[in-house]
């Protein structure tokens, strides 16, 4: 299958800011390399999930694999920034947290998984003091999108890739979106190419290693599996093929690349109409009328993320998109089989479990 790279977001004009950048990057991590700055570890596995871009590579995803991986072992918290949150410090989710306290992502984690501790603060350090102050504290920790948060060595760093915008053909801010040269990657211990069209051959994967300058580091490939729609109201369980069959579908999304989801619904029909917003998009009453007034004329079936339900759970929706909107939720997958065999136990070891 052949190649395709979508890279649309480079901005040569900027390279001298990226240039700057870079250097501003390169001192930082040096001051950690040689511990000027403080870098803590703990006595318990903290795994840390992240990326070097900005943008979406599908860190919730994988964060949830590790939480279906790990639970049935060990008792698991997930830390998270909170980012857009409107509380501040330490906080953790109970049964009337909404998502202004602890940001989208979070609170899907947090709804899907109920005996879950997730947690959020900005400090990380802080953040997994104060979880190991509970009454249970947890047993792992898996912290998101923390790459860059340097002041936490992990017992383990998993590094996300879109396949399909290779960090090797990006540029850093602001010319691009690396948030680091890709030299960044020499500080992980896995390296996941994710959202891959296609089973990736041991050949690819090895040409992959290469143009990413990978030595030591375990490489693997992993895509994007949709499963069944869950209507928004009542989480009751719906075909796609069925649901939207001769009907058209309006995708509504905030999130940083809708282009997979796209693509796999139109598998199922050439009807489809985007509104699209930024990622982690806070939808207004107008956005949503429109909405509702596009899907009554149209007579249209309505598809979310679960990222995007998790923002429209604290917001009353009007009648008509209530009746007809749909989560496509989507699992990350470890392919070939093989491989996710590989990479599961090596996690599970990596926390104490010999399968």
């Amino acid at each position: 299958m052949p190649r395709t790279i979508d890279i649309p977001h480079i901005c040569k004009p900027l390279l001298p800011l990226a240039w700057l950048y870079s250097a501003g990057v390169w001192v930082r991590n040096q001051l950690f390399d040689r511990r000027i700055l403080p870098v803590e570890e703990f006595s318990i596995p903290v795994i840390s999930v992240g990326n070097l871009t900005v943008g979406g590579t599908g860190k919730t995803p994988m964060i949830e694999y590790l939480i279906e991986l790990i639970s049935p072992h060990r008792r698991v918290a997930v830390l998270s920034r909170g980012y857009r949150r409107k509380s501040k410090g330490f906080v953790v989710a109970n049964a009337q947290t909404t998502t202004l306290d602890i940001g989208d992502e979070p609170y899907q984690i947090h709804c899907k998984y109920n005996n879950l501790i997730v947690a959020v603060d900005s400090n990380r350090r802080r953040g997994i003091k104060q979880l190991l102050t509970l009454s249970t504290p947890p047993e792992v920790i898996l912290l998101d999108d923390a790459h860059q948060h340097r002041y936490v060595l992990p017992s383990l760093s998993i590094v996300l890739c879109d396949y399909n915008r290779p960090i090797y053909a990006d540029l850093p801010l602001p010319a691009g979106r690396l948030r680091e040269p890709h030299s960044g990657l020499r500080r992980a211990h896995i390296v996941v190419l994710t959202k891959t069209p296609h089973t990736l051959t041991q050949q690819e994967i090895a040409e992959e290693a290469k143009l990413l300058h990978i030595s030591h580091q375990e490489l693997y490939a992993a895509h994007i599996e949709y499963q069944q729609l869950h209507h928004i109201t009542d989480a009751s369980r719906h075909d796609i093929a069925s649901t939207i069959a001769h009907r058209p579908v309006i995708l509504f999304t905030g999130i940083a690349n809708p282009m997979p989801m796209m693509q796999y619904i139109e598998r199922y029909t050439s009807h489809i109409t985007c509104m699209t917003y930024p990622d982690h998009h806070d939808f207004s009453t107008n956005e949503l009328n429109e909405l509702s007034q596009r899907a009554q004329r149209e007579d249209a079936v309505i598809i979310t993320t679960e990222k995007d339900a998790a923002r429209l759970n604290h917001i009353k929706l009007p009648e008509e998109v209530a009746k007809h909107c749909y989560i496509l939720p989507m699992k990350t997958a470890i392919q070939p089989t093989s491989q996710a065999i590989d990479f599961d136990n090596l996690i599970l070891q990596k926390i104490g479990i010999n399968q």
